[in-house]
């Protein structure tokens, strides 16, 4: 009997309608842990490199951890894997809620789906069961609507649903799956679905799971709650206000993104920050076994959005949507987080596309004529809530931007690809890299485009230290020196992290992380912390491949133009741009740390290194690197 996994995996094709179930492999289990890493390595199997993202062929993945369903703390998390319609690339998303616990008691550890259906349908998986069901009468439903009708028509309101909204149907680049007041907000997964004709999928289980070594689990599992989130004040912001709270700081240190990342700090924060969000809370939500429950579910109670009920806002959000547009309203703010969460978008990469529009609009490159009158300026929340919604249904220019902030600047061209603000193709999240040089190293170099959830060296840099294990590192904020080191340590650790899908919120230490995985799996390979870190390290390198046989360079590993050219106005960074200089020896030093190429590429000898040798006769691409 497998201890922390159910032990299996259900193939689905959506073209012939057939299923089968195979046994997990455990070897690549030991190897990769489970969620990203997991299905990293499966995709790696199974996808086709070249074909487009909207393609039948295109491998949709959802995949849980071997804590997802046990005791550990903040553990509910999982992940879908695809190839991102935004950017062309790997890309994981994961979610919280009580999806991932549910599919294992149903007695999978994933679902890997193929194929495109004919008509709408849903997947429903109940204790190993496995019916494809009609949803063309769900069809052009919201999220919402859609998670309450499946419920209903299953007579079970206990079952768990992650689905997409009109957003997805339409193919919107940005669209996001909705997943039980949850969301795999980033790169486009929503819309890879809905090219599926895949509405939902819902599961229903009464199984559970078996650790390995129950006593020592349960003993890791209270320590992480006593030290790691109960004593520790950083789970402390996210107990008593949830992710807001991290405005007060990005404020401090000058990486609040500001009118389409023109500034780093915003002059009516009081109005959209934590405090506000608690004014307009009327009850706290958590997910599965999850002692910090940081949600805030907010409704307004007055004005133009009066009623809007929504979990959240949450800090990127508030942002992006809010100071990155210029809006200083937390109930717009809470009203396009309502539209998002229901047409199922995006609300990063929505909040930055429309910032975009609202710069070009300003800079007279997007007119009155395009936008159908609207006034589309820094500051108008009802442009902010008309255009999100627009996107969402892809009517007039939310048509375009639909398609994200890359191909939208193509379309619209004039310049406007100037003030763009991507990585890859994937808008950025809300920490200003020019306040913070290591954050554009990491947004260039993650895998699924810019992204602050691969490595936070932020933390570190503003701090001004970094800890290696037990020795302290001393950090220079503005310089490049020890920036590569930073990213190259907490890639691993993430990496590693969201294969085990547990939360970013709880302050994990990989000794701890490693714990809970050697008491949960029995495994040896997981026993020692050097080899928690070398599957992070290894996971890293994997996606890495994934992402160069789909054609990526080094090229794409930077950060926009305006990160190079346009210095910042307040705060600490006054003045400051990262220097193209200063990037190429952050750059440069990565690469080297990683053990890859100057191109960027893993060597054959990291390769055989890390335990992947496998992997080299199944990449033919790869064979110019042996020499």
């Amino acid at each position: 009997m497998p201890y922390a996994y159910a032990g299996r995996l259900l193939y689905v094709d959506l073209t012939t309608r057939a299923h089968r179930i195979e046994p997990l492999n455990f070897d690549y289990a030991r190897k990769y842990i489970g969620g990203k890493g997991l299905a990293a390595r499966y995709f790696l199997d199974l996808h086709k490199p070249g074909i487009d993202p909207f393609s039948p062929e295109n491998v949709f993945i959802i995949m849980t951890g071997p804590l997802t369903g046990t005791m550990a703390p903040s553990s509910a998390k999982y992940c879908v894997v695809t190839k991102s319609p935004l950017t062309g690339l790997w890309l994981d998303s994961h979610a919280g809620g009580y999806f991932g616990p549910e599919l294992k008691y149903a007695g999978f550890d994933g679902i890997i789906i193929i194929g495109r259906a004919e008509e709408p349908v849903y997947l429903y998986v109940e204790d190993g069961v496995v019916q494809i069901k009609d949803a063309k009468w769900l069809w052009g439903k919201t999220t919402h609507e859609t998670d309450t009708a499946i419920k209903e028509e299953l007579a079970d309101p206990m079952v768990r649903v992650m689905c997409i909204g009109p957003a997805g149907e339409r193919l919107v680049r940005i669209a996001c799956i909705h997943s039980e007041y949850r969301q795999h907000g980033r790169g486009g997964a929503g819309a890879v679905m809905g090219s599926k004709n895949l509405k939902a999928v819902a599961v229903r289980g009464t199984g559970g799971v078996t650790v390995a070594y129950p006593d020592e689990f349960l003993k890791a599992c209270a320590e992480v709650t006593e030290k790691d989130i109960f004593k520790n004040p950083e789970a402390e912001f996210g107990i008593r206000w949830g992710s807001p709270a991290i405005a007060w700081w990005t404020q401090e240190v000058g990486a609040y993104p500001t009118r389409n990342f023109t500034d780093g700090r915003f002059e009516r924060l009081s109005e959209i920050d934590a405090n506000a969000v608690l004014r307009m809370t009327v009850k706290r939500r958590a997910c599965f076994q999850c002692p910090v429950g940081c949600a805030n579910y907010v409704v307004v109670p007055s004005g133009p959005y009066a009623g809007t009920e929504v979990e959240g806002p949450e800090y990127e959000t508030i942002c992006l949507m809010g100071a990155n547009c210029g809006i200083d309203r937390l109930d717009a703010i809470a009203r396009a987080n309502f539209l998002c969460d229901t047409l199922g978008l995006d609300t990063i990469s929505t909040g930055n596309v429309i910032a975009w529009a609202m710069e070009c609009y300003e800079r007279g490159i997007i007119t009155a004529k395009d936008t159908e009158g609207l006034e589309l300026t820094f500051g108008n929340h009802e442009a902010l809530v008309k255009m999100t919604e627009k996107i969402g249904k892809r009517e007039g220019l939310g048509d375009i931007l639909a398609e994200g902030v890359r191909r939208a600047a193509e379309r619209i061209g004039r310049g406007s690809e100037r003030y763009a603000v991507h990585v890859k193709g994937l808008e950025l999240p809300a920490y200003e890299p020019r306040a913070s040089p290591a954050m554009a190293l990491t947004y260039s170099v993650a895998d699924r485009g810019g992204c602050h959830l691969r490595s936070w060296p932020i933390g570190p840099e503003c701090f001004g230290i970094f800890w290696l294990g037990a020795k302290p590192i001393k950090i220079d904020r503005w310089a490049p020196e020890n920036k590569a080191k930073i990213v190259v340590e907490q890639e691993h650790q993430y990496a590693a992290k969201f294969s085990l899908e547990v939360c970013d919120f709880c302050c994990w230490t990989n000794e701890r992380l490693t714990k809970l995985l050697w008491t949960a799996t029995g495994f040896d390979e997981f026993k020692d912390v050097r080899l928690f870190e070398l599957a992070g390290e290894r996971i890293t390198n994997l996606t890495r491949l994934i992402n160069l046989r789909e054609g990526m360079t080094m090229k794409d590993d930077t950060p926009p133009p305006r990160i190079f050219e346009d210095p910042l106005k307040t705060g600490p960074g006054a003045g400051r741009v990262v220097k193209h200089e200063d990037f190429r020896k952050m750059l440069t030093d990565y690469y080297a740390l990683r053990g890859w190429d100057a191109e960027g590429r893993p060597m054959k000898e990291k390769l055989e290194e890390l335990d992947m040798r496998d992997i080299i006769p199944k990449l033919p691409w790869i064979k110019p690197l042996e020499e």
